[in-house]
């Protein structure tokens, strides 16, 4: 991940594994969006269902989203979905952002946390159809969720995800739960027995700090740590704490240690991509997006 190339002065970071998720334009059509990803010096975009991707090709014209990533020199290096979740796993994520499902009708309730084979292996079906459009696109990850992600959950979730990573390992695609929550997702120790219990190169965690920090307090470097070889894919944003919470901020006004978790993860072994997820408020999003390429890139100038 760090350049051995750099001279003195410039960054040491290997900008070549430098994405970027698409949700921080979910204003824009994809055209839009893609210009504006390659005008701030990107050349991998991960699209969100939500925004520029849907499974359903009533819903998403697979091919013309390909070829328009394509004309703008961009590569689709994962898909943001949520796959494994159902109904419930978009519905949480999506309050975060205050949306609503639009086509609930088209998923299944609690995903791979269900009880009803019908609805397992529906849930699998769409999984299969999100692994598949990976590799159709030429991307490296797919984002998977577990839905009803209760700790108690865990053996019901496993021989799913099981199933799904040995489909994935045939298409060469790796899938990653995102640190969120408090449940399963957002606690390291969880996410570590999750992933063991799996036992899969092609299943494990989208390691998220400002996530880790924002939604539990959580320590994100002994979160690292703990899950580190089980680190599949990574989303960046910085942070730090105001009062009693934290509160996103630009790279370098936060308080995480970027540099070092890319040590960290080199020492590691992981090789993929790393996601910046431009969410502030405070900026027009073409303008944010550029910011964070330029300051990310800055935090590791010898």
């Amino acid at each position: 991940m760090i350049s051995q190339t750099s001279e003195p002065g410039e960054s040491k970071f290997d900008t070549s594994r430098l994405s970027t998720c698409s949700i921080a334009l979910n204003d824009r059509s994809a055209d839009q969006a893609f210009a504006a990803i390659a005008d701030a010096g990107y050349t991998k975009v991960e699209v969100h269902e939500k925004v520029h991707f849907s499974l359903f090709p009533d819903e998403c014209d697979h091919v013309a989203l390909k070829e328009t990533a394509q004309r703008h020199g961009l590569q689709i290096s994962g898909l943001a979905t949520y796959v494994g979740g159902g109904l419930d796993g978009r519905e949480i994520a999506f309050g975060y952002h205050d949306w609503v499902v639009d086509n609930a009708q088209r998923f299944t309730s609690v995903g791979f946390a269900s009880n009803q084979p019908a609805e397992l292996e529906e849930e699998f079906r769409q999984m299969k159809q999100a692994i598949d459009l990976a590799a159709y696109f030429g991307a490296r990850s797919v984002r998977v969720v577990p839905g009803d992600d209760r700790p108690e959950n865990i053996e019901t979730l496993v021989p799913w995800f099981k199933r799904s990573a040995d489909y994935a390992a045939e298409k060469q695609i790796v899938l990653c739960v995102e640190n969120h929550g408090d449940r399963i997702a957002g606690t390291p120790d969880l996410c570590l027995e999750l992933c063991e219990k799996v036992d899969s190169p092609y299943f494990g965690i989208l390691y998220e700090p400002g996530n880790l920090m924002n939604d539990t307090g959580t320590d994100y470097k002994r979160a690292l740590l703990t899950i580190k070889d089980h680190i599949r894919h990574i989303h960046v944003k910085d942070c730090k704490r105001v009062g009693d919470g934290y509160e996103l901020q630009q790279f370098g006004e936060g308080t995480i240690d970027f540099p070092w978790i890319v040590a960290q993860l080199d020492a590691a072994g992981y090789d993929g991509d790393i996601a910046t997820e431009f969410e502030l408020h405070d900026m027009r999003p073409d303008e944010g997006v550029k910011r964070f390429y330029d300051d990310f890139v800055r935090l590791f100038q010898s």
